[in-house]
């Protein structure tokens, strides 16, 4: 495979509603700032450009089949090559993973990776029928309803195996808000307490409103390149920023649909297929799952996604990651939920399974440059959604995926103060950063490693 440099990306102002523009032109909005980003007018690009991928979750939303051609007309891009994914809420990953295909594999040197959703088109109880269609409708749907039920019954599983609690939720959400008020981006930027999450309108217990992201319009887009797409956009004037943005590894999972299908694997299984490599190796974690293996657990059981742990074992295997927590400068993760980010670190291997929600209050995922209003015992180590995430930036779903894929590429190109005029969510020397995208109930995941040449920490 040829290696594969993300080099611009542009993300629309997330919104409750943009009755302003058509969901088309939504997507031009993010995707002229990624071309005028690297200094080139609409038609130079459009000559250059070999093809795109397209991302979008539900035909209802824009009450539109086939939307994705209409954006890609729209973009001038006809009739150069195109095809749309859908992966639920991963959808924007897998499209930036598919705009990488297409390059790595020598298919295209230029690619475009865009993404949309306009969900404000319907009412919010039937944006989450739809969004409910994606989990089984003949056996799922019926008992379960909407996904906040699902999410919920998750989380009070894992907080009666592993002793989480609603203030460690809580915690995830005051993180998530705060970055998002540096975020111009972002459809929500409250400054919160641990009382105000709390107290917000109870969903589902224990979730409120402030442990749930929000539907929104928005679109985001992502350009990837080889070395010969580099040397060609370069040659029509392109300002490429140095150093490069690599994508260095790329992985995904799949889990079976209906929770109840999913296998309780016993201590063995699990260390054999789905620990990771330094899990494995050491002595006091293998004793760690031993003793909770005696005490009932089971793996995935309702309480894990092991997608996202194949995902990310697959990615970090790629990009030669061996202890994430401290290899990793940041990761945007999939927080369609606080519960969710906490199974997540679990997931990503930031700390092990069980320890999520301590992990969440701990600190050690929260910018170091912020003062978040919390007794955190220990210092920054990962920051995670940096951004703020789906909880405060909102849920547009195909184009979300794709804006962590954006907010990465600034990262790590040191340019966070440029795009969004203000340089507070900034990580200090960023050289490599991961990005999640989870869709369901952990039945469609992907992880991708971004890295800037020249090293990783």
């Amino acid at each position: 495979m040829r290696p594969v440099y993300a080099i611009s990306g542009g993300v629309s102002k997330f919104a409750k509603a943009r009755p302003d523009k058509t969901f088309q032109a939504v997507v031009k909005e993010a995707y002229d700032y990624a071309i005028h980003d690297i200094g080139l007018d609409f038609p130079r690009f459009t000559e250059l450009v070999d093809g795109s991928v397209a991302s979008y979750f539900s035909d209802h939303f824009a009450r539109q089949l086939m939307a994705a051609i209409m954006v890609q007309d729209y973009l001038g891009l006809c009739p150069k090559p195109s095809h749309r994914v859908e992966g639920g809420g991963a959808t924007g990953g897998i499209c930036f993973q598919e705009a990488w295909k297409n390059v790595a594999s020598g298919h295209m040197d230029i690619c475009v990776a865009y993404g949309f959703e306009t969900m404000s088109h319907v009412e919010t109880w039937k944006g989450n029928e739809f969004i409910a269609l994606a989990s089984d409708v003949s056996f799922d749907y019926p008992v379960g309803g909407f996904y906040s039920g699902y999410y919920a019954m998750m989380v009070t599983r894992h907080m009666h195996e592993f002793g989480t609690t609603v203030e460690q939720l809580a915690a995830v959400s005051v993180k998530n808000h705060h970055n998002a008020l540096h975020n111009p981006y972002a459809q929500k930027r409250n400054k919160l307490t641990i009382a105000d999450v709390r107290a917000a309108p109870m969903v589902a217990w224990p979730l409120t409103r402030l442990d749930i992201c929000v539907m929104s319009d928005g679109a985001a887009a992502c350009i990837l390149c080889s070395e010969e797409g580099l040397r060609r956009l370069e040659a029509a004037g392109a300002q490429i920023a140095r150093p490069l943005v690599r994508v260095s590894g790329v992985g995904r999972g799949t889990d079976a649909m209906r929770m109840a299908d999913r296998p309780h694997a016993d201590y063995d299984a699990f260390m054999r297929l789905y620990a990771t490599e330094q899990e494995r190796g050491s002595d006091e974690t293998r004793a760690y799952y031993r003793r909770l293996w005696e005490h009932g657990a089971r793996y995935p059981g309702v309480h894990s996604f092991r997608a996202g742990r194949t995902a990310g074992n697959m990615a970090y295997k790629q990009a030669g990651i061996a202890d994430p927590l401290h290899e990793l400068d940041f990761v945007e993760l999939h927080d369609a939920y606080t519960s969710s980010e906490i199974q997540t670190y679990e997931d990503l291997g930031l700390c092990l399974y069980g320890e999520g929600g301590p992990f969440a209050a701990s600190g050690q995922a929260f910018l170091p440059q912020l003062d978040y209003g919390l007794d955190l015992p220990a210092a920054p180590v990962c920051p995670v959604n940096p951004s703020g995430g789906l909880i405060a930036c909102g849920h547009p779903v195909g184009a979300t995926g794709l804006m962590q894929g954006v907010f990465a590429i600034w990262q790590l190109q040191g340019t966070v103060g440029q795009h969004f005029g203000d340089a507070a969510l900034q990580i200090e020397d960023a050289r490599r950063g991961a990005i999640h995208s989870h869709a369901g109930t952990g039945t469609y995941v992907t992880v991708t490693v971004l890295e800037r040449e020249g090293g990783a920490s």
